[in-house]
């Protein structure tokens, strides 16, 4: 099978992940810091937001109807941090935001896992 053309061997979230600005938890944590005005957006479920966050998440879930909708109301020019549960539905939210023509858009790389591990006190709310 690895010698067919037309097997991707890669799965397309890591070749749309690789066209982000992918940030390690520290590296996320960091620039947050130094972007007062930035809008950090958690895209997990309700349940899985209420269960724990980043400090300072608005919660619009991926998997609702009205995604989209909502992600059209925000403004292309503000700066937007984006995370999930294990980074592809944010690849994925990302993904159709510059695609939108927002331009400064930054992902947690790895999402909420491996911020929570790699965090400590400062991982949830």
């Amino acid at each position: 099978m690895a010698d067919n053309p037309n097997i991707c061997e890669v799965p397309r979230w890591h070749l749309l992940k690789q066209q982000l600005n992918n940030l390690t938890p520290e590296e996320f944590q960091r620039a947050l810091q130094e972007t007062p005005d930035a809008v950090l957006i958690d895209v997990r479920t309700p349940a899985e937001f209420e269960a724990g966050h980043i400090p300072g998440a608005v919660n619009i879930n991926y998997l609702a109807y009205d995604f989209w909708d909502q992600m059209e109301q925000l403004d292309v020019e503000r700066t937007y941090f984006i995370y999930c549960r294990t980074a592809r539905r944010s690849v994925r939210t990302c993904t159709l935001m510059r695609n939108s023509g927002f331009k400064n858009i930054f992902h947690l790389d790895g999402g909420w896992n491996l911020w929570t591990e790699k965090s400590g006190a400062w991982a949830t709310v």
